[in-house]
């Protein structure tokens, strides 16, 4: 699928302000801090395929608008 030159702008800019992380990485981070959030954006559909246990889905459509509720420690 192409996509518009807005759009690619758009993920180039997020692209830098969002950290990613490997598995491994991700695996460690959980043995290491059992109290770590981990938000699922995935739709729906695909959450009832399986979650990482204890993981909190909100759906990439709301993101921006519950995250604060949810999670208020930005860090």
């Amino acid at each position: 699928m192409k996509h518009n030159p807005a759009f690619i702008q758009l993920v180039e800019e997020v692209r830098n302000r969002v950290r990613e992380c490997s598995l491994e990485t991700m695996r460690t981070m959980l043995a290491q801090n059992d109290s770590m959030p981990v938000i699922d954006v995935r739709e729906d559909r695909e959450v009832r395929k399986g979650i990482i246990p204890g993981a909190i889905h909100i759906g990439r459509g709301v993101l921006e608008r519950d995250i604060e509720s949810m999670i208020p420690d930005k860090n």
